[in-house]
């Protein structure tokens, strides 16, 4: 059902967005600092999606959240009756659900970000990597920014952040994308540097790293004519061998004590699985650094997916629906 019984002048994703502004103003008004949650999915539930409701019946919405909050702690924080959400007369309760996997829908549309940049990851990630793992005025590093969404989400954040790629279409892009204003003072610096080569930064200089590196030559974003490029790389071996150079680097340049974040996929060559993403991952850690967590991330809105869909039914094989988003840490000397 698309829409919600008494409410039918609302979209979904209308009453998710109100929804949403509540629980920010309930962070900012009601003392949430020991609730560590953070918000993967929001969908209503119940009766009232059913078309079975009662008069006075509530609208039920489902919270699903990772982070180290208890359901009985933050269903407690959301049903505050001091600031109850009503929609329409319409009370709301909300009923978290912890869960084990991050798992993004609908692509975040604010600010500048749009999806047409093959590959880039959701800005949802983004913002989770930026709020757990680094504070306002911190520096931030992605040597491969593709469609800028890291950037602009340090930019909404008040994070400053160091930008690169090897594409002067990615840096073109991305400029552009930082054009909104924000009422905070931070800034952004772009460079067509390669991530195996990050020499014009200081050792110990950047305070969080986080990029979406290709997936060997899965999507050519340059489509072959950039020597430098990592995604022109067939032979898994030789990626690892390139991946180890760019980990070699972050950790040159990353602060002691603290965060690297890389999202990884994983492949098929000749039907058979390929784990990519822990080949990729061992080389970081031969690098030095060490793992923090292996976060699962559930794969949406591939472009690809139906092509596969049609061959794995011909080849008996599973489609991969899932990336492993990786935290290392440089720990303190």
């Amino acid at each position: 059902m698309d829409t919600v019984q008494g409410l039918e002048d609302y979209k979904l994703k209308e009453i998710q967005n109100i929804a949403l502004s509540h629980i920010d103003f309930l962070r900012e008004n009601f003392h949430f600092e020991d609730l560590d949650f953070f918000i993967q999915n929001i969908r209503p539930f119940g009766s009232r999606i059913s078309g079975f409701s009662k008069k006075n019946s509530d609208l039920d919405i489902k919270i699903e959240y990772t982070g180290n909050a208890r359901e009985d702690d933050l269903f407690n924080a959301l049903n505050d009756k001091k600031a109850k959400l009503k929609i329409e007369n319409i009370k709301v309760d909300f009923y978290p659900e912890k869960i084990e996997a991050w798992a993004f829908p609908r692509r975040g549309n604010w600010a500048t970000h749009v999806s047409d940049w093959r590959g880039n990851w959701s800005p949802e990630v983004a913002r989770n990597l930026i709020l757990r793992y680094s504070k306002e005025g911190e520096v931030l590093l992605d040597s491969m920014i593709g469609g800028g969404t890291t950037a602009i989400e340090a930019k909404i954040l008040n994070r400053n952040i160091i930008y690169s790629d090897v594409n002067q279409e990615a840096l073109d892009r991305t400029k552009k994308s930082l054009g909104f204003k924000v009422e905070n003072k931070s800034w952004q610096r772009g460079f067509k540097w390669d991530s195996r080569n990050l020499s014009k930064l200081e050792d110990n200089s950047i305070d969080l790293v986080l990029t979406h590196p290709p997936y060997v030559d899965i999507i050519k974003y340059s489509e072959g004519k950039l020597v430098d490029d990592l995604s022109n790389i067939h032979d898994i071996e030789a990626f690892c061998d390139e991946m180890e150079k760019v980990a070699k680097e972050f950790f040159r340049v990353l602060k002691p004590g603290k965060f690297c974040a890389i999202l990884m996929g994983d492949t098929r060559r000749n039907k058979m699985y390929q784990p990519l993403a822990y080949r990729v991952m061992d080389r970081f850690l031969k690098a030095g650094l060490l793992l923090k967590e292996d976060i699962i991330k559930r794969q949406f809105n591939c472009k690809a997916t139906g092509f596969w869909v049609t061959k794995s039914k011909e080849s008996n094989f599973l489609l991969i629906m899932h990336e492993h988003l990786f935290v290392f840490v440089k720990m303190l000397k």
